[in-house]
């Protein structure tokens, strides 16, 4: 399966992360940039699943539209489970970890949905020979 990190320069910079699942990239948008330090724990906002198309997708999203900014892929590769076999069953028990095989990001990571909080997830990178 394949991951996406986009830089996304909005009104606020963030990264998207994108997972493909389930015939779409489930998608979360990351106020700072993914760590490869444990310690580490990023706030992940789930937002809408966009088409697998935009995997590829780097350009300017015009003003007046959502999201409107320039897009740049800031890493991309591939991705599999180290829990679990169905990354949609393990999305809807509120916690995926798996294993990045990307240009930048590197490993085990977890994505762990917050308590009490609809679309807030932290996203941590898991302590292994990657880890800094």
């Amino acid at each position: 399966m394949r991951f996406v990190i986009q830089e996304h320069h909005a009104r606020k910079l963030h990264y998207d992360l994108r997972l493909e699942m389930g015939g779409v990239l489930k998608s979360w948008a990351v106020p700072k940039q993914p760590s490869m330090n444990p310690k580490d724990k990023r706030l992940a906002i789930m937002v809408e699943d966009h088409p697998i198309e935009y995997i590829d997708f780097e350009g300017e999203i015009p003003p007046g539209h959502y999201g409107a900014g320039k897009v740049l892929i800031w890493d991309k590769g591939e991705y599999e489970l180290i829990e679990g076999d169905d990354p949609l069953k393990e999305l809807e028990k509120g916690k995926i970890v798996f294993k990045l095989n990307g240009k930048k990001l590197k490993g085990a990571f977890a994505l762990i949905k917050m308590k009490g909080k609809e679309n807030h997830w932290l996203l941590i990178k898991k302590k292994d020979e990657f880890s800094t």
